[in-house]
């Protein structure tokens, strides 16, 4: 398995190696590029990790409270029931 302090350390020596000029152009294109799919990924449908999330959380909360009232609406019509005159 190759050390990773040994990677970080020949990435280091190769960036130092590339010219100033061609760096800058890399900086530039991955700025625009960057740009460019946030605007597309903008014009998509998507919701954030953390509005799914609390959407998530909303929707357990309203599940636990529909089985608490499809539980208490079954206990009241047992009540109902066993009330009720036999014919």
């Amino acid at each position: 398995m190759i050390d990773p302090k040994k990677l970080e350390e020949i990435a280091k020596n190769i960036s130092a190696a590339i010219p100033p000029g061609v760096k800058n152009m890399a900086d530039e294109a991955e700025g625009r590029i960057k740009q460019v799919l946030q605007a597309q990924l903008n014009k998509l449908d998507f919701v954030s990790r953390e509005e799914f999330d609390i959407q998530s959380q909303v929707l357990i909360r309203t599940r636990e409270k529909l089985e608490a009232l499809e539980k208490r609406l079954a206990e009241l019509e047992n009540n109902d029931e066993s009330e009720s005159p036999q014919q």
